[in-house]
Order: C-alpha cells, then structure tokens, then sequence
C-alpha cells in the first residue's frame, strides 16, 4: 500500500496538513485558533482586523442554506492593537505546535491598511494575509479594493511598505479579471495569494416576514455553492503567478481539498465547513484525504498540485 505524506510547504513554511483555518469563521479569540490548531489544521488565520475597533453588522448575520453560508457580519472586530495581543497569546500555544499564524487585516485606504499591519505585526505572525475583498461592506467603504488592479496593487505596496514579512493577499471571485489583480499584487511585492474570499453579495427573503432575513439585506456567499468558482479562480491565477496560493471556497471534504490542489494551491482553506461540524472537520478532511491519496497512488500532495492544467 502507498504511504501518504499530507504535510506541505507554504512559502518556505512547513504545514503538517494542507488546512487552513480560514479568517473570521470563529471570531476573534485566541482559543478558537489554538482550537482549530489542536485539531488538525495546518495553519490558522485570525479574523480580519482594522486600525480602529469596529461593531459591525447587528444579527441575523450568519445564514446557513442549502448551498452554504450567506453572512453580512461586517468585519466586526476589537482593532489592531487588541487584536496584536490577541494574537501574542495564540503564538505562545501555536509555537510549540508547530501551526503557523496566519494574521489577517483590511482597511478603508491604503494607509490604514498599512497601519494595521505594523500593528499585528509586532505579535510576529507568520504570515499577514490583506483582505482587500470583503464584499459585505460596500455601502460604506466603496468598492472592494480587489476588483481592480491598479487599486489592489496600492493597497500591497502600501503594506509592503511597513512589513517586510511573508505577505499574502487575498482575492475576490468578483473582479472582472482576477488573474490580472493577482499579477498586479505579485508585482507590488506579495509573497503569495488568498483565493478566493466569498462572492455575492447575495440575499435571501423570509417568506413569512417578506422581507430580507439579514440585517445588511445582503452578504457574502460561502460555501459548496462557491466551490466551482473558487477551483477556476486558483487554476487560472495558478498558470499566470509563481507564488503559492492558499485555495479557499467550498472545502468540507478531503476529495474537493485535493481537487484544489490539482487546480494549483499550496495549501487549502476551511471555513464555512466549520459552521456544521466544529473543529472535527479538521481531523475528518485530513482522514479523507490521506485515504483518497492512498486509492490513487499519490505519495505527496506535491506529485499532484496543478496536475490539472494538463
């Protein structure tokens, strides 16, 4: 029987499992990310923070539906500096676990992003991941920096400018040309790419109170129904960039984690799987995984990553 190897590299990181705890699915705290860690995620990614603290959307915020999640939390969070030392704290336990942090940030201009950065910085995460793709907030700050180039491409220089770190960025389904946003942040200094954030934003109507069922009306749709975008997005950034991507959207089992994989990801994002299962989906994916490597005769994820570009 082939023996399988499902540790990986993540710019010159070593994970001992493809998974990524994805950014925001369990708020803020550091005990959800020593959680997810302890159960079998590779890597983990706080939730997105900003300079200042921010309340975000009132609930009902999180739906889930047939097809996943459709959520308009609104990038609630406590602010860099609280998120700074949120984040100390879960380093003292992710250290000797050997799971690297994954510090996630956004802002509403490029200094601000550039702010929050050296801010959670000073916790020295692993890597800075820049959402630039939140599609939940619109309404009140702008367009998302990621549908085009030339604006996502400022906000990486920005960043780049105060974080000499590994730095990552991540992407949206919803630019008109995600490969050309990808190129453009790979050549303002990212060291690799987040792909992708949710897409929408959709809605979902109460029937019974006809009306929306969020508070925001609208958000961010996450989940199985995200798969098949979130798998065409990385192979086409994966044949026009040589960093490692971080493959996100519609991971819940270890067939569709492998299936990103050969589109060309590095490593593989879970989020919204958690919202059914907990931190038990960690350990069932690397099983299913490990297993399927085994009945196709994959010895490491590396024999297969981008195999299906042919």
């Amino acid at each position: 029987m082939v023996e399988t190897d499902i540790r990986v590299n993540l710019a010159d990181l070593e994970l001992h499992s493809p998974l990524v705890l994805a950014s925001g699915v369990w708020g803020c705290a550091a005990e959800t990310l020593i959680r997810a860690a302890a159960a079998g995620a590779g890597a983990v990614t706080s939730k997105s923070c900003s300079v200042l603290p921010r309340r975000g959307h009132p609930n009902p915020a999180v739906l889930p539906w047939q097809g996943g999640l459709i959520n308009a939390v609104g990038l609630a969070n406590p602010g860099a500096a609280e998120e700074r030392d949120i984040l100390h704290r879960a380093q003292q336990s992710l250290r000797p676990l050997g799971v690297p942090l994954i510090a996630s940030i956004y802002g509403g201009t490029p200094e601000e992003y550039a702010r929050a950065a050296g801010l959670v910085a000073e916790a020295a995460p692993d890597i800075i991941e820049v959402n630039i793709s939140c599609p939940n907030v619109q309404s009140e700050f702008g367009y998302p920096f990621a549908l085009e180039a030339s604006a996502a491409a400022e906000v990486t220089s920005a960043v780049r400018s105060a974080y000499r770190g590994r730095l990552f960025i991540k992407l949206s389904p919803n630019a008109p040309d995600i490969v050309a946003v990808a190129a453009a942040v790979v050549r303002a200094g990212a060291d690799g790419l987040t792909a992708v954030n949710t897409m929408g934003p959709g809605m979902l109507i109460d029937t019974h109170a006809r009306c929306p069922i969020l508070s925001n009306k609208a958000g961010g749709i996450s989940g199985t129904a995200l798969r098949p975008i979130a798998l065409r997005c990385v192979y086409d950034i994966s044949q026009a960039v040589c960093v490692p991507i971080i493959g996100t959207g519609g991971i819940d089992s270890g067939e569709a984690a492998l299936q990103m994989v050969m589109a060309g990801a590095s490593a593989v994002g879970v989020g919204s799987a958690l919202a059914g299962e907990g931190a038990a989906v960690f350990e069932r994916i690397n099983r299913e995984l490990a297993i399927l490597m085994r009945t196709e005769g994959i010895t490491r994820l590396g024999e297969v990553r981008g195999c299906a570009h042919g």
